[in-house]
């Protein structure tokens, strides 16, 4: 799960292995794999850079994230 910003400025958790696209429109739209879309307050960089994290904690736990190795 990763933690994002409703445009109405509400914090919710979304499970990334949801998520189909990430666009800008300018403001970044999400759309998940049922074809829900959510607008969000976080840029496109920032959601990415989320979603990696997720992946490589679930993919490789033995990895610290904070320190990199």
């Amino acid at each position: 799960m990763i933690q994002l910003t409703h445009f109405s400025g509400g914090k919710f958790y979304l499970n990334a292995e949801m998520i189909q696209s990430v666009e800008s429109t300018p403001d970044t739209l999400i759309t998940l794999s049922n074809s829900q879309k959510l607008l969000v307050k976080d840029k496109v960089e920032d959601v990415i850079r989320k979603v990696l994290e997720y992946q490589r904690i679930i993919h490789n736990p033995q990895v610290d994230i904070e320190q990199g190795v």
